[in-house]
Parts: structure tokens; sequence; C-alpha cells
């Protein structure tokens, strides 16, 4: 019977198809992880971001696609005027002066100012002689704008020099020079009805300070308001007390807390976050000092019946001081930045505005400065106001003397209209404003996430078809030959 030999040759197994330019296995786990991560990304790119996209290209002014990252090409609107292309984080445009329809009735210097709503007010303050009791009202009109400003109900006795926080419905005037020119302790309320109008002013004989004081900083706090350092007729003091509110909302008598850190008066003080800063101001000493005193709200010594009491010791730190001695200041703060403008350096009103970002710690690292965002003249004792994306600075002293001057600032400088970035680029965008444009908005997003869907069905069926989408290529292609 015949026999068949066995081949001696070895069979050879498949060659096995590389992918991604031969650096993988076409069927091994390498090629399988990256098709995963394609899809993973592809799907969240059409059924995530390009929908959020369609909506933010709807209702913004302009939109980012991509990652913008270091942007070499800019293009800002004219709106920003003088300022750096893109304006840097935090950054006011410049000042402007009001028309002189829109001025303080008289010059006014070391007033009270403050904002309830779309109603602002100008209280008391120095004609550059002495005290006056004379109270000026404005409101908003358009966007940003003030009204003419009228008379409105004059305060009890004149004050200048007086501390001034608004208080929900209602304005606070704390302390300052009387008509004899020496501190008083009144504190001086007035409200403001639901339709805008106005009441009389109430002297809150409870609330009396414990000491007169003039040129003191206020702040409120979340249960009450604060009252920092002022002179006694003397020099600077470094005394901080705080009134409390009730369950009802009433405010009640002066309790003592930790001294600031040295005398203070003429400072300015905000509340940002769970610290206060007490900037720049004259020492007991007579010193213009540049000097930022923090104290913490509510610190570890706090107690549960005042658990925002000022009981840890207050600090400062040479980082956090302005960059030059002030005095006299403006201040205010908004969208999580701090601004000072104007002030004196003991000699003269100066024209500087800063401005900075408190850390969670409330240090202020950097004071920025940008020369377009300048006072012109030098301003001091002008009352700053925020209310919404605007400021203004009411009243103060040139070197000429008390002014009737506004200025306004827009706090919101405009992005780009166009960047293009090293990985991504800025674009306009139609932004449709009011309730419109957001339905518009969700509905073009609706629209591109609903198209996008269909689409990755259509991709999967043909990856589930191959030989039916081959069958339908050729077809396609005969049809065209």
């Amino acid at each position: 019977m015949a026999q068949t030999a066995l081949s001696t040759q070895r069979s050879q197994p498949a060659a096995r198809r590389r992918v991604l330019f031969g650096m993988l296995d076409a069927d091994g786990w390498g090629w399988a992880w990256v098709k995963a991560v394609f899809w993973f990304f592809l799907i969240i790119l059409l059924l995530g971001y390009i929908p959020d996209r369609a909506y933010y290209i709807t209702v913004q002014k302009t939109v980012d696609v991509g990652l913008l990252a270091w942007s070499p090409i800019n293009f800002c609107p004219p709106f920003d005027e003088t300022l750096p292309c893109p304006a840097p984080t935090g950054a006011t445009l410049p000042w402007h002066n009001a028309p002189e329809q829109i001025r303080l009735p008289a010059g006014r210097t070391d007033g009270a100012g403050a904002v309830i709503g779309k109603t602002y007010f100008y209280a008391g303050g120095s004609d550059g002689q002495a005290a006056v009791a004379s109270v000026y009202v404005s409101h908003a009109v358009g966007t940003g704008n003030l009204d003419t400003w009228t008379e409105g109900p004059a305060l009890p006795e004149a004050r200048s020099d007086a501390a001034a926080v608004a208080v929900g419905n209602t304005l606070y005037v704390i302390g300052g020079f009387g008509p004899d020119g020496k501190p008083t302790n009144t504190v001086y309320s007035l409200a403001i009805a639901n339709d805008g109008t106005l009441g009389a002013w109430n002297t809150e004989d409870a609330l009396a300070l414990p000491a007169a004081r003039a040129g003191a900083s206020v702040v409120d706090v979340s249960d009450g308001l604060v009252v920092m350092g002022g002179t006694d007729g003397t020099a600077a003091t470094d005394t901080v007390w705080k009134s409390q509110q009730d369950s009802k909302g009433a405010l009640g008598a002066w309790a003592q807390q930790t001294p600031l850190e040295e005398p203070n008066v003429d400072g300015a003080a905000v509340h940002e976050g769970n610290v206060i800063l007490l900037m720049g101001g004259t020492n007991a000493q007579g010193t213009v000092v540049a000097t930022v005193q923090k104290g913490t709200v509510g610190g570890s010594q706090a107690t549960a019946d005042d658990p925002n009491a000022i009981i840890d010791p207050w600090a400062a730190s040479g980082q956090t001081n302005l960059p030059a001695p002030r005095t006299n200041l403006s201040a205010f703060s908004a969208n999580g930045s701090v601004y000072v403008q104007g002030g004196s350096d003991g000699n003269g009103p100066k024209a500087e505005t800063w401005w900075g970002e408190p850390g969670v710690s409330g240090a202020v690292t950097e004071w920025h400065h940008l020369a377009p965002t300048d006072l012109g003249a030098g301003l001091e004792g002008a009352a700053g106001v925020a209310s919404g994306s605007h400021a203004f600075l009411i009243g103060g002293a040139t070197a000429s003397g008390p002014t009737n001057d506004i200025a306004r600032a827009n706090l919101a400088p405009e992005p780009p209209f166009f960047q293009l970035g090293i990985l991504g680029a800025t674009i306009p965008a139609l932004k449709l404003d009011g309730e419109i444009g957001q339905q518009i908005g969700y509905l073009n997003a609706a629209g591109v996430g609903t198209v996008n869907f269909v689409l990755l069905l259509l991709v999967g069926w043909g990856f589930a078809h191959k030989e039916r989408v081959r069958e339908i290529v050729a077809a396609r292609r005969r049809r065209r030959d």
C-alpha cells in the first residue's frame, strides 16, 4: 500500500494586518483602544460640544471654537477705546466725565454716596468751607447713565466725612463732622419704598456710636455693619465696632471688636469673601500710609451667638499693601476684584486707578495699573459707587477745590470679536437678546444635536452592514460612469 510522506516544511501563519502606519495590529487591543477613544470623543463632540456652541453662538457676542490657548492675533472692538487688546482681567474702561447737565448741583467733597436699586444718593459733604446737610438724588437711566440730580430730603444736621452704607432698602449715614467741625456719634437712616419714593431721615438713637468718629470706614456683613477707625477729633483711632441684626433684621447696639493693627482715618474699606480690607488712610502720627489691613469675618474664635464677629487679630503684609501711600481715596469691589481710585499722597490729589484680585486668604498678590484708566486730574474725597457693570465717582476735590463732576467707567471691557489661537479661535456670534434669543438658541442646539444623532445612527448602520455599503458605493460609481 502506498504511503504518503509528511511534508518537512512548516506551515507559515497568515500575515496580520497592520494599521496606523504599521504601528499597531489591526486585531490587537492597542488599535481597539485607539478606536474606542476616538469614538468616545467624537460622540461628545457631536452630541455635547457642537450643540452647546450652537446655543452660545446665538445668544453671545462672541463664541470660542476649540481650545483658544495663547492668541497671537486679536481684533478688539472700538468700545474698549485705548485699552490693551485683549483687556487684562479686571480692567475697567477709561473714566469719562459726565455732561454738565447731569453733574451735582454744587461742588461737594467728602460726602456719602450710595445706590439702592436704581436710586443714587449723595448725602452731605463739604462745600469747601463747612459741612452741609443737602442731599442729592439721581436715578439710573438707559445703560449705565444717570438722570439729572435733584434735591432730596436734607439730613437732620450737616455732616461731612461720614461713613455711609446701604443695607436692603435703607441708607445709613454714620458719624462724620458736624457743622461745628467736630466729630459726631449720630447715625441717620433713610428708607426707600418699593415704588422708589423716599421717606424722611430718622435719627437712630439706639444705634449711636459708642464715641464720636469722623473719617471712619464701614462695610456691611451678612448679619450687620462693621465700623472701623476714624478720628475722635485729635487723632486716628483703632476702634472696630459691629452692630448685629436680630432675627427681624433690626440692627442692635455696637459691640467692641478686635482693634485695627494700626489707627486709621480716611481709609477705604471693602468686604470681599470672608475678609475686610481697609486700604490706605492716615495713621495716628498724621502720616499717609499704603498699608492694607485685613480683618477676618467670623474667624476661628467667633462664637455661635455672633458667627461673623471680628475677633482674630487684624493683619497687614507688604505683599498686599497699595503701590503708594494714599488717603481720602475712593474704593469699591465688583466681580471679585477690588478697585482703588485717586486719593492724596499728603501733597495733593492723585489720579491713579489700581485694581487687584484678592485670593482665598484675602491677600492681593499684585495691584494692577493701566495709564488709560487713570482719572486725568487728581481727585480725592470722591464717593465711589458701583452698580452692575458700571461705577461712578461722585464729587470730590481736585487741586482747585470741591467739584460737582461725576466720573463714570464701565467695568466690563468687551473681549476680542476675533482671536486666532494656537488650538482654536474666537469668532463673532449673533447675540440675540432676551427670551427670544434664548428660545432660538435652544432650538438651534436641539436641531444640531438631532442631526448629529441621526448621523451617528447612519454611521453605526454602515459599520454593521459593510457589504451592503460597498454595494451601494459600487452602484453609485457605475451609475456615475
